[in-house]
């Protein structure tokens, strides 16, 4: 009973703040094209803090763990070439079709979704993992997937277009900046100046609450409706398959040493997809398909999360 009601005071707070996002939203209290407001703060100003700070205030020891990288790079790649043959060989899909359904497998949504949940599972390593997953989303995962997906316009060169484009979108992302800055201010050794420091702090702060409120504001309308089999192969993929990727790696691969980040990244397994998984699917025409499939994921992943925390608690890996 004592840990139903730990993991509930867990995934609790985070899901009742995508509620209340969600009915907000859904009563008019705000528009949803606020949440695109909402989440451009989010995204240009209180992530990148939060990631300054965390990466800043570490060694540098800590924060460059390759080990972390690699599990967390080998776990995802695994689903994402599992998801490619069973959607482009089994099924039968396109490869652009493919790769929007290997994407909603394999990524996941670290920055809105899996902060919240590991800074209340993990505390201050957190911020940590979320650095390191956004440097294997961003330069690894979203690029391949992307051109993976252009490729099937049968156009030559997409691929160098892709990674070209990818390369400079990076240089403009202020995630990466916040990144970028947290290392150079650990390696350096300076010491945060405190009017500024607490500054910082303050648009850290905002970020976890408010990147759930958007969540949930950003899934009103949207319905899980179309190729309901294609929508619980992509659930199944991200929810079930892409946790049990990372646990067989950390397991059997890359056992990496630290607990909290071998619990980061199986957590990290288990989230939904990304928020602008819709966004990138739409570039192909498949924006319902991916709408439906991040509904359903996201509501599921409450059940699976709590699933997963629960089993962390007894079983040791």
């Amino acid at each position: 009973m004592n840990s139903a009601v730990q993991i509930l005071g867990i995934t609790g707070p985070i899901y009742l703040t995508i509620l209340l996002g969600f009915l907000a939203t859904r009563q008019g209290m705000f528009a949803k094209a606020d949440m695109q407001v909402f989440g451009k703060f989010t995204l240009n100003l209180a992530l990148p803090a939060l990631l300054f700070n965390a990466l800043s205030q570490r060694s540098v020891a800590e924060i460059l763990n390759v080990q972390y990288l690699l599990a967390y790079a080998l776990g995802s790649f695994a689903v994402i070439g599992l998801g490619l043959v069973w959607a482009r060989k089994v099924q039968g899909h396109s490869l652009s079709y493919s790769s929007m359904m290997a994407m909603g497998m394999s990524c996941p949504n670290s920055g809105f979704v899996g902060y919240p949940i590991m800074l209340l599972t993990l505390g201050p390593v957190a911020g940590v993992a979320l650095a390191l997953n956004m440097v294997v989303e961003n330069l690894l995962i979203i690029p391949l997937l992307l051109a993976v997906a252009d490729s099937g316009q049968g156009q030559s060169g997409q691929w160098r277009r892709v990674i070209w484009q990818t390369l400079k979108n990076l240089g403009k992302n202020p995630l990466i900046w916040g990144i970028v800055g947290g290392f150079l201010f650990s390696l350096s050794g300076w010491t945060m100046p405190a009017p500024l420091g607490r500054t910082i702090n303050l648009f850290a702060q905002a970020s976890a609450a408010l990147a759930l409120f958007v969540i949930g504001g950003a899934l009103v309308g949207l319905k899980a409706e179309g190729i309901k089999g294609t929508v619980l192969q992509i659930a199944f993929g991200k929810l079930l398959l892409h946790p049990l990727a990372m646990c067989l790696v950390l397991a059997f691969v890359v056992p990496v040493s630290d607990p909290a980040l071998r619990t980061a990244a199986m957590l990290s397994g288990a989230l939904p997809m990304l928020g602008i998984y819709t966004i990138l699917s739409q570039r192909h025409g498949h924006g319902a398909i991916s709408a439906a499939a991040l509904l359903v994921t996201t509501v599921g992943s409450f059940f699976t999360l709590s699933g997963l925390l629960w089993a962390l608690q007894h079983v040791t890996l």
